[in-house]
């Protein structure tokens, strides 16, 4: 937070309760454009992140999933689901490329999710082979998000796995996913204008370094 909006923040501390809690809120970044939800498996965390959007007419819903397939029945199911649950007026597309989409996007956005997005991320650097330089391109796609989600011009919600709970995974591949993915929440966590932590179906807000 720049030094004018903390001085206003300390102002506001002093002065009537009223304009006290707008200029805190302000300080803060009332508008929640870039709002991060994270969560365990079925914790709720993709219906809250849709409740939130609920008050805009028209949503871009960036599905990061494979597309379903009749060779998987149970996803198929899943995706079909969570269609059958979006607004009339949202738009959904299909993509792994967040970076382009954010840029590109005219109306309020929804990523759902960071977890099966930075699994077809980790495939195409070649991670699970270890292919070389399969570390610096992920670097580079992964700053490339970052800069579009910090610029974006529109309200964002992102939903990501809370995977740093459990046990070490017992495989590379699980510790890479595990370590990448904690790394991409701190980081759009840093972005964000609000943190949520939903466990079963309780939101927590979580708040800065600085308790803000």
């Amino acid at each position: 937070m720049s030094t004018h909006l903390r001085r206003a923040a300390r102002l506001a501390a002093t002065s009537l309760d009223t304009g006290a809690k707008v200029l805190r809120r302000y300080a803060r970044g009332t508008r929640d454009e870039k709002v991060l939800v994270l969560g365990g498996v079925r914790s709720g965390k993709s219906r809250h992140a849709e409740r939130l959007m609920a008050r805009h007419p028209h949503v871009i819903y960036l599905a990061t999933g494979l597309p379903a397939s009749e060779g998987d029945p149970e996803w198929a199911a899943r995706v079909a689901a969570h269609r059958a649950r979006r607004p009339a007026g949202w738009r959904t597309v299909e993509t792994a490329d967040l970076p382009g989409a954010l840029r590109s996007a005219s109306a309020p956005v929804l990523i759902d999710c960071f977890g099966t997005w930075l699994s077809r991320v980790l495939g195409d650097v070649g991670a699970w082979d270890q292919t070389d330089g399969w570390q610096q391109r992920l670097d580079d796609y992964l700053l490339d998000f970052i800069d579009a989600w910090r610029t974006a011009r529109v309200p964002v919600v992102a939903v990501s796995n809370e995977v740093g709970s459990g046990v070490v995974p017992g495989t590379f591949s699980g510790r890479v996913f595990r370590d990448v993915l904690g790394a991409l929440n701190s980081e759009v966590a840093a972005h964000s204008d609000k943190v949520l932590l939903v466990v079963a179906g309780r939101v927590l807000e979580l708040s800065g370094k600085d308790g803000r």
